[in-house]
């Protein structure tokens, strides 16, 4: 009856309270997770996992199938006896916001030098094992492994300033290289299986305590990564391998000159014509790390802003169709169900709609967005249908206290009150946003950590367009309160969002 209806948190790894500078899989994840189950929250959202570049945005990845090395915990690498325990004593605590500087220069060396001891002193099960998972993922470890060591190589420059013969993949070139850097090539693999090592077991736990992982897959890739230097074919550039056409969206009420994201757009016609054998990797391979997956700009699937290299805004682009019926349709063949969630917002066309319910992917509402003008309602609860996900906000937003104190307009404020009732202090916005959200008939509600700890603008996230300051948000382990988690689970009970699924003799007894 209830058991489809579920409830979960927006918490970006990074966020977690752990050593070395950034959070990572370590004890803090395991805490969070019991949090989540004390609060009876049965879904864990977190952003893109993959090795980040400069401005370490999640969603500004090296890679759309490798991991984040920072991200792995130096204390299971000491449990697992590949470093030494006094290695730790000099690694930064668990206190601050993420400095991901520091945990590059303090964590990486010990995570290398913990892969070259696995190298060594592997068993012959471990061996066998690392060798299983190293063939599993030949399609694009040994690429991503080859990206690595000549990025380091060239002063970690873009891959399209390094030596011509490097840059187009000269293969003679390149198999010089393997021979030369085979420790290197194979450290890099090993990085790769200890990050492998430790979210599968990190996942294992959450869905022992019955929590799924909900993913994140931004649509476009970063032209400085291994996907687009190792397969050029598939994206609009031209023989020197420079984009002839990058992404964006087109001028709204936000920005008057749209917003240039730059990402290399894709060939579709040559994704097609290989029956997206790129897109059906990388999706298998998001499903094999996460147990749903969240669709970044879903739009893009239907039609995507095209935007001339050499211009300097997105204003002088256009619409061009993607072929996302063909996608999904094939993605469904090879795949199976496709547990996929739809980032539907902005523009959005009756076109895009029709190919998110073709696929019955739930569409997200943001809260927030929905106390303006008559048009806004849509985020509205009242609007909703059930194949939905609720936010009181996203990574994206201000949080809801912010959003209250800094951004919402009088006309929004005198809106809330009268949707939601009266509000005699800041924190009441909060909490009547969350129970808002969490009585929907939307089938998943999202709170982002944030709200639940009632945070104001010093915990936001992310600023779109913001040079600098983004991604850095840390909670300390003393929020997690064992009065906020009896709080969200009361909640939970009374939304029918715990799980339970009353006796079938339970129900026949209820009163007429």
């Amino acid at each position: 009856m209830n058991q489809d209806r579920l409830c979960g948190v927006l918490l970006h790894v990074t966020s977690l309270p752990s050593l070395g500078g950034v959070g990572d899989f370590g004890p803090a994840a395991y805490e969070f997770i019991d949090f989540l189950v004390s609060a009876k929250q049965r879904l864990w959202q977190v952003l893109p996992l993959g090795p980040t570049g400069y401005g370490s945005s999640p969603y500004s990845g090296l890679s759309a199938f490798a991991g984040n090395p920072v991200l792995l915990s130096l204390e299971r690498l000491v449990g697992d006896g590949l470093l030494a325990p006094a290695l730790l004593e000099s690694v930064p605590g668990p206190g601050g916001p993420a400095d991901f500087g520091t945990a590059w220069e303090c964590k990486m060396p010990l995570i290398y030098d913990a892969a070259s001891n696995f190298l060594d002193r592997a068993s012959e099960i471990q061996r066998a094992e690392f060798l299983k998972y190293c063939e599993q993922n030949i399609s694009w470890l040994p690429d991503y492994a080859m990206f690595n060591v000549l990025r380091r190589r060239f002063g970690y420059r873009s891959w399209n300033e390094w030596p011509e013969e490097f840059a187009l993949r000269n293969q003679q070139t390149l198999s010089q290289t393997m021979n030369e850097c085979s420790r290197e090539l194979a450290m890099e693999q090993a990085v790769q299986y200890l990050f492998h090592q430790q979210w599968t077991a990190l996942r294992e736990y959450a869905n022992e305590h019955d929590v799924r992982i909900l993913g994140d897959v931004a649509i476009f890739v970063s032209y400085d990564s291994a996907d687009v230097w190792t397969n050029p074919e598939i994206f609009e550039l031209d023989e020197q391998r420079r984009m002839i056409r990058v992404s964006g969206v087109p001028p709204d009420y936000f920005s008057a000159s749209g917003q240039r994201w730059g990402n290399p757009l894709y060939r579709w016609d040559i994704l097609r014509e290989r029956g997206f054998d790129w897109w059906v990797a990388r999706m298998r391979r998001a499903l094999a790390l996460h147990d749903l997956v969240r669709l970044d700009h879903f739009r893009g699937f239907e039609a995507y802003w095209s935007i001339a290299a050499e211009e300097d805004t997105a204003m002088h682009g256009h619409w061009v169709k993607a072929p996302g019926n063909d996608l999904f349709q094939r993605l469904r063949e090879l795949l199976g169900d496709l547990p996929f969630v739809a980032e539907d917002l902005g523009l959005i066309t009756p076109e895009v709609e029709d190919l998110r319910e073709r696929f019955a992917m739930p569409g997200m509402r943001i809260l927030q967005f929905g106390f303006g003008e008559r048009g806004s309602h849509v985020y509205l609860p009242h609007n909703y249908v059930p194949n939905t996900v609720v936010y009181t906000g996203t990574h994206d937003n201000n949080t809801t206290l912010g959003w209250w104190r800094d951004t919402a307009t009088p006309i929004e404020k005198a809106n809330i009150e009268s949707y939601l009732g009266p509000v005699t202090g800041e924190a009441d916005v909060v909490g009547a946003m969350m129970r808002t959200a969490a009585r929907s008939v939307a089938n998943i509600c999202i709170f982002p950590m944030q709200d639940i700890l009632c945070l104001g603008s010093e915990g936001r996230m992310n600023t779109p367009a913001a040079g600098h300051g983004n991604w850095t948000w840390r909670y300390s382990s003393n929020q997690l309160r064992p009065e906020i988690a009896a709080t969200l689970a009361r909640l939970m009970e009374m939304t029918d969002r715990d799980g339970y699924v009353p006796a079938k003799d339970a129900i026949a007894g209820l009163p007429d």
